[in-house]
């Protein structure tokens, strides 16, 4: 997606959070994740605002969160206190929010708004490793219960109004998440099945076929190899869908690497 020459063009990126706060932790099986990260800033033009479409929140409409005020909400259990003190006061974004509203309300869909949810870990332990000192206004979209694919295909379309704005939207997952595969005494080993499905994420986003084949895959995407493996539930891989519905075309690759053990990749579009 080429930028505009006056600089308003929406940004998106599709990327794998992560496990829970470890890679605000120091743990050493995030080191190429974080890394990349910090760095993905100094590609991007500055943006005036952030969406973050994270699996981490599901709801029965399009519902929207921003608030500079309310907690953060700690959805992850068992970690050491330091986990429970992390913060990330971002401003909030009402303009957005309501202009998001009025996108999805123009394009069939009920939106709700959330004024005390807090943002989960799939949106500040991102921007808190992209963008630490929290000066960006933020926006929170929920994935849809049910997680249909089409319908998260459906939801990125109605978002396309946004492509004019300087936004930042990212599309919060994991490209693989099989939580059993992640903690198996040989999770370090050779992983055939999740490559298999990885090598199929990237000629699904990246090759110049059209938009209708590139959905059409994505809505079936329980047929590429190993998908059920890498996916048991598919809650980390919706984003990606939102994501491609707003794009409309074809992304690329930015990252491609292990995450705990496991491959792991991003776009970008």
């Amino acid at each position: 997606m080429d930028h505009k020459p006056n600089g308003k063009n929406s940004q998106i990126v599709y990327l794998s959070h992560g496990g829970g706060p470890l890679p605000i932790l120091g743990d050493p099986g995030h080191a190429s994740m974080v890394q990349f990260m910090q760095d993905l800033p100094k590609k991007l033009q500055r943006p005036e605002a952030v969406l973050v479409i994270s699996a981490h929140w599901e709801e029965d409409q399009p519902t929207l969160f921003s608030a500079a005020d309310v907690p953060l909400f700690y959805d992850y259990y068992g970690f050491p206190a330091a986990a429970y003190d992390i913060r990330y006061c971002a401003p909030a974004s009402p303009s957005l929010l309501q202009k998001i509203a009025t996108e999805l309300a123009q394009h069939g869909f009920s939106p709700a708004v959330d004024s005390a949810r807090g943002f989960d870990h799939g949106v500040y332990i991102p921007l808190k490793l992209m963008f630490p000192e929290a000066d960006i206004p933020v926006v929170q979209l929920s994935l849809l219960k049910g997680l249909d694919p089409a319908a998260h295909l459906a939801l990125g379309a109605a978002l396309r109004g946004l492509l004019d704005e300087n936004l930042f939207i990212i599309g919060s997952g994991f490209s693989f998440h099989n939580l059993n595969a992640f903690f198996a005494s040989d999770h370090d080993a050779p992983d055939p099945a999740n490559s298999a499905f990885q090598d199929w994420l990237i000629e699904t986003i990246t090759s110049e076929i059209s938009q209708e084949e590139r959905e059409a895959r994505l809505a079936d995407w329980e047929s590429a190899p190993h998908a059920r493996y890498c996916h048991p539930r598919p809650d980390h891989l919706m984003p990606l869908h939102v994501c491609v519905g707003l794009a409309g075309g074809a992304g690329e690759k930015i990252f491609d690497d292990e995450i705990m053990g496991k491959r792991g990749v991003a776009f970008r579009w």
